[in-house]
């Protein structure tokens, strides 16, 4: 089926009165497209962002010089090495990817208040009540890329249709550096659907994917028209309705305008498997630092501690724990991580270590229950006013370290260790002497 509604085909009318105009951005290939903007000498050439082919990790980002070998998200950077021996390997420095991030964002925001992040570098924008002030949502689109273009350097591809699912096809259609119209009419809607793979329907993975191609239903169209039983047997009841629905390009899910991780976590993958204690406890405490500062960037407070430990044989093993009273101060994340950790048995050298939070909440000020005793210390609370008083200061010291590191880089200030001493063991006790033999 041609493009139809992309740059340069079919041009999609976009009804003056719809009441709902989507429009899906994603940024194409990111964390590479950024560090081939600052390295020129990079440009044209495979640049993958992760860990190193000679080292444990895997592909962050590939730009799209890479994508023509087979590189692509999630995989062991070992493979893409093997795939394109010639490749740029770079680290991730995530600080500067948020702070362009920051910048389109802040570009999206000019033109609709309504604005859904997907991820760092992907969002939804409803527009229907901005026409009046920049055009119909295809005018809407063309602007927004063209600013991005002009204030980063970075390209994107955006998708404009009467809802979320719609949408992001449309961002997906022609990428990269492009733009898609989809039509606003139900029959075009199902016509422009029919001849693509079942796929592209949000929520088919890849389980879904081979139930769905035993039953012979292998595109859109397919799902238009299986009779219901058959849909039903497939994908149950709720399944099968979900499938019609987005077969003919229904989607009634609006723009969510608070849209925030569930839970923040930090993981270190090894070098090589490792067994000290001691570099463990220090790695454990360099990510408790960063999700204690994720949280204070989000003004958030987490109730729940995860600790997370990845053996040789990549055997996970996970333990968690409720705080007792809700935070954001590296002191309490960094009692409860090293609490869970020295709760665990290490029998085996450990390949991959981690730490997050969940249960998160707002960190406005709320109507609380006095302690009764120390959290520290389980000693008897000292009066309320100096223990709130502590923790105020605990929570200003600890925004300042924000502060600096924001301004000078995240190793500017590190924090000494103060590793409390493990508990010490049992001594072993001497085996009683043997009974005399009788006579």
């Amino acid at each position: 089926m041609a493009a139809a509604g992309t740059d340069g085909g079919a041009r999609p009318e976009i009804p003056a009165d719809a009441p709902r105009v989507f429009v899906h951005v994603d940024m194409d290939a990111f964390f590479a497209a950024i560090e081939q903007r600052d390295h020129p000498e990079w440009r044209g050439k495979p640049v993958v962002v992760g860990a190193p082919p000679d080292q444990r990790g895997v592909v962050s980002t590939a730009s799209y010089e890479a994508r023509e070998y087979g590189i692509h998200s999630a995989m062991p950077s070992s493979e893409a090495g093997r795939r394109c021996p010639h490749a740029i390997f770079v680290p991730p420095d995530m600080v500067r990817y948020e702070q362009v991030s920051a910048q389109v964002f802040g570009i999206f925001n000019r033109y609709t208040p309504y604005v859904e992040g997907l991820s760092i570098d992907e969002a939804f924008l409803e527009v229907a009540g901005s026409r009046r002030f920049y055009g119909d949502g295809r005018e809407i689109a063309g602007r927004i890329r063209a600013d991005i273009r002009r204030e980063t350097g970075l390209t994107c591809s955006a998708g404009v249709a009467p809802n979320k699912f719609l949408a992001k096809l449309g961002s997906e259609y022609r990428k990269p550096d492009g733009l898609t119209v989809l039509p606003f009419g139900r029959a075009e809607i199902a016509a422009f659907l029919r001849p693509l793979p079942v796929t592209r329907v949000w929520g088919v993975g890849k389980v879904m994917r081979m139930a769905l191609d035993r039953a012979a239903l292998h595109t859109i169209g397919d799902l238009q028209d299986a009779p219901e039983a058959l849909l039903r047997h497939v994908a149950g009841p709720h399944g099968a309705a979900h499938l019609r629905a987005l077969a003919y390009g229904d989607d009634p899910r609006e723009i969510e305008l608070d849209v925030r991780e569930k839970t923040i976590s930090r993981e270190y993958t090894f070098l090589r498997d490792e067994t000290s204690r001691a570099v463990l406890e220090d790695t454990l405490f360099d990510l408790v630092d960063d999700v204690a500062a994720r949280l204070r960037t989000d003004g958030r407070l987490a109730s729940l501690g995860r600790l997370k430990l990845r053996w040789q044989g990549f055997e996970t093993l996970t333990r968690q724990r409720p705080f007792y009273r809700p935070t954001n101060l590296e002191e309490d994340l960094r009692a409860m991580a090293l609490d869970l950790f020295r709760s665990m048995d290490l029998s085996h050298p450990v390949r991959l270590i981690g730490f997050g939070v969940g249960d998160l909440g707002s960190d406005a000020p709320r109507p609380r229950q006095l302690d009764l005793f120390d959290p520290a210390t389980g000693a008897p609370a000292a009066p309320s006013a100096a223990t709130e008083a502590r923790r105020g200061k605990q929570a200003r010291l600890a925004r300042t370290a924000d502060g600096i590191r924001e301004r000078f880089g995240r190793k500017s200030l590190r924090r000494a260790r103060t590793l409390p001493p493990p508990p010490p063991r049992a001594a072993r006790q001497p085996k009683p002497p043997p009974p005399p033999a009788s006579p």
